[in-house]
């Protein structure tokens, strides 16, 4: 048995909706049993003497062990995660576990001091007025704000106003966009949809925080950090907010509430931490956005993935799927039952709605999907459709958006250069599922050669690696030139995921003055231009240094 971690919850979360402390440890199922109510009383018995009132207690065990949650005042989260830390040793104690137990008289002291010192009755008052008025809040450690984007007004934590005058705070459309592949571009797609259509659109992603096309901050936002920061901008008229698995696990969800929530799909990625053993438990962190749908707005999902289809069961709000097959049974049922749909219909996006069916555009028209090679920028296309059309936004004004936005407008994703006769196709995949969509429109783009430029990180199995490596050769390639990745060795040595991808390639008919080993992810695409001629493609997978590798083909005059 053994401590992994305590943390505070500020949204909802996989544990409950509220804000809590949680506290994960690694077990065997039985120790889980044990440890579980011997937690509960130590936690019992600290907030008896604290004089709070009893907690609402959760528990979830997860592959390798048990997270467990109580709720506590917004005002004292560090507080319940000093008690939840101390419950831990003297529970681990009682169950004979080697680990030292603060003396109970002196936690007690120093909780009450560290009580004190965090208490904030002003925002504690505000919050139970926001509820009273119906109106949202947003907090964190520094500011709280009432109302979302063009609605809101932010303040200082500890210089909250004595009076509020709350018929000005209102909301704007909130969209959440979380799955395993296709969010960033998925997002980019919605924000040019409604930006075209005359709005001010605050976005949160794994690569900024942007208002429109001005970046606010670079960086990974995906978490309720991002998703405040963009809600609390007065120019913002619709909110589009990427949610990634590590801020859902984390933190929870930043909002509370959203018009629509958007699933691209649960497939294998970032297995192996704590909480996503499995894709199960994936999917289960995945759906926390469905709590902010629940009771209004709409929840939209891919009906192209099994699970997401067997675990919509479990919802009872409103729903759209989209689909690469209108054909499909499960489609065809839902649009039976009333559901929309937004489905391919030969080369044609299809929304399907109250019975009444509609063409949105053809996916050839659409500049980011490649002529309607890169079918898994059609599915993300379906997907922003749904998500705008949840938003209010029309079918003209989304038609417009998809058949506008060219490559420049999703940096990193799919983008196909020209350069002297050499096409390079530059791309950020990094999962299995990805990296299969991307070398199955690699294999339709026309090339006399090709060569691909890629590397794994080390906490793959040496299953996956072999599986993804055989995958790329299947594409008809003539070299293949293998990254490094000293920053992704996760626990592996210098060559050893080269090694592995070495030895695939060589067992599916490669030799070796077909396989070159390089550094950098840019000095293997320099090797690649250098190789490659007129009517080649060069496949490049920028994991690491995807703007550097832009940056030097626009430099090189690439178009």
């Amino acid at each position: 048995m053994r401590f992994l971690d305590a943390r505070r919850l500020t949204g909802p979360s996989l544990i409950f909706d509220g804000p809590g402390t949680v506290l994960d440890v690694a077990c065997t199922p039985d120790e889980a049993d044990g440890l579980l109510p011997a937690w509960k009383q130590h936690v019992l018995r600290m907030v008896a003497a604290l004089g709070w009132a009893t907690p609402q207690f959760a528990s979830r065990k997860l592959q390798g062990g048990i997270s467990m949650a109580f709720s506590a005042p917004i005002d004292a989260l560090y507080a319940a995660t000093e008690i939840n830390e101390w419950a831990w040793s003297a529970s681990a104690a009682e169950l004979h576990v080697p680990v030292e137990v603060p003396d109970f008289d002196a936690t007690v002291a120093a909780l009450r001091a560290s009580i004190a010192e965090e208490a904030n009755p002003q925002l504690m008052a505000m919050i139970h007025a926001a509820k009273s008025h119906g109106t949202s809040l947003l907090w964190d450690d520094d500011e709280v704000s009432l109302g979302l984007g063009r609605g809101s007004e932010t303040w200082p934590v500890r210089e909250l106003p004595d009076t509020v005058h709350w018929d000005r705070y209102m909301d704007v459309p909130v969209g959440i966009v979380t799955g395993t592949n296709g969010k960033t571009t998925t997002v980019r797609m919605a924000l040019h949809i409604a930006q075209l259509a005359g709005d001010n659109v605050g976005l949160c992603s794994t690569d900024w925080i942007a208002v429109n096309n001005d970046i606010i901050e670079r960086g990974d936002w995906s978490g309720p950090g991002g998703a405040r920061k963009v809600l609390r901008q007065q120019n913002v008229d619709v909110a589009i907010l990427e949610a990634a698995r590590g801020g859902l696990l984390r933190r929870g969800l930043g909002v509370d509430r959203a018009d629509a929530a958007l699933i691209t799909n649960v497939t294998e990625d970032h297995l192996g931490d704590f909480g996503t053993q499995s894709l199960d438990e994936l999917l289960d962190i995945k759906w926390i956005v469905s709590r902010a749908v629940r009771r209004s707005g709409r929840l939209i999902l891919n009906a192209d993935d099994a699970r997401l289809r067997e675990k919509a069961t479990e919802f009872g709000g409103s729903m759209a799927w989209f689909s690469l097959d209108m054909e499909n049974d499960f489609v065809q049922q839902q649009i039976d039952l009333g559901n929309a749909v937004y489905a391919l219909q030969g080369v044609e996006l299809i929304r399907v709605e109250d019975g009444v069916s509609e063409n949105i555009c053809s996916s050839v028209d659409i500049p980011v999907t490649l002529g309607g090679h890169a079918r898994h920028n059609v599915a993300n296309a379906l997907a922003a459709s749904a998500l705008t059309a949840s938003l209010g936004y029309p079918i003209d004004a989304i038609r417009n958006g998809l058949t506008s936005m060219d490559q420049g407008d999703n940096p990193g994703r799919c983008n196909l250069y020209t350069l002297g006769g050499v096409n390079v196709l530059v791309d950020f995949a990094h999962n299995p599922a990805a990296m299969q969509a991307l070398f199955s429109m690699a294999k339709a783009v026309p090339a006399r050669r090709r060569v691909l430029c890629f590397g794994q990180a080390g906490d793959r199995t040496d299953g996956l690696i072999r599986e993804m490596t055989r995958n790329a050769w299947a594409i008809g390639l003539d070299r293949v030139i293998i990254s490094e990745l000293a920053d992704y060795y996760r626990g592996r040595g210098r060559g050893d995921v080269f090694a592995l991808m070495q030895d695939e390639l060589m067992r599916c008919g490669a030799d070796a003055s077909q396989v070159l080993h390089v550094e950098l992810e840019i000095e293997a695409l320099v090797a690649a231009l250098e190789w490659a001629e007129a009517g080649d493609l060069v496949i490049m997978l920028a994991l690491a240094s995807g703007d550097r590798v832009q940056q030097h083909l626009r430099e090189l005059g690439a178009r």
